[in-house]
């Protein structure tokens, strides 16, 4: 079998291709140094903001947050964030020319504390719909009484525990004490 000058060629430059060359393979690029200072994987904060401060070798390297550029000084980086309720993961990208890029994520979880309102006195609706404003769960019990069910006006709420202006974290339930009469 006789093979065309072009083919020929063509499986010469494959077969030379395919047994290497001289150069020797790329040598790994030197990754960036990354080191968060603050805050600290799985922190629990009351704030809506945070600073995430730390290094970064070189010094002249950039550094993202989240998304958006951070301010580096030195060699030191610092970059104000937003925390949304509840968990967060946070992360953090450094990269300089001619190194591989450093990465890593963190957790900090934002609680939020509201003091309870005064429901003493208010009627049942009145104190759910005040509740629900400030992410409360309301557990009432019936009191007052065998006769209490005769009495002509709302349901109000005559007890409550915790006190009002205790401060507590978003979510928790407030035990109410109610009846027609307190």
């Amino acid at each position: 079998m006789r093979l065309g000058p072009h083919i020929a060629a063509g499986l010469a430059i494959a077969t030379l291709g395919g047994c290497g060359g001289d150069e020797p393979p790329p040598r790994p690029q030197k990754p960036v140094q990354l080191t968060i200072a603050t805050p600290l994987d799985t922190a629990v904060v009351e704030g809506s903001r945070m600073q995430v401060r730390g290094t970064v070798s070189p010094p002249g390297a950039r550094v993202r947050v989240q998304g958006r550029r951070a301010r580096v000084s030195g060699g030191e980086f610092s970059s104000s964030i937003k925390l949304a309720h509840g968990a967060n993961v946070i992360d953090v990208a450094a990269t300089a020319s001619g190194r591989a890029a450093a990465l890593t994520a963190f957790r900090v979880t934002r609680e939020e504390r509201v003091a309870i309102p005064d429901l003493v006195g208010l009627d049942l609706g009145d104190a759910e719909r005040e509740a629900e404003r400030l992410d409360l769960k309301l557990e009432s019990e019936r009191g007052g009484g065998f006769l209490d069910s005769l009495v002509p006006s709302a349901i109000a709420v005559c007890e409550q525990s915790p006190e009002a202006g205790t401060r507590v974290l978003r979510g928790a339930t407030v035990q109410l004490l109610v009846a027609r009469s307190c």
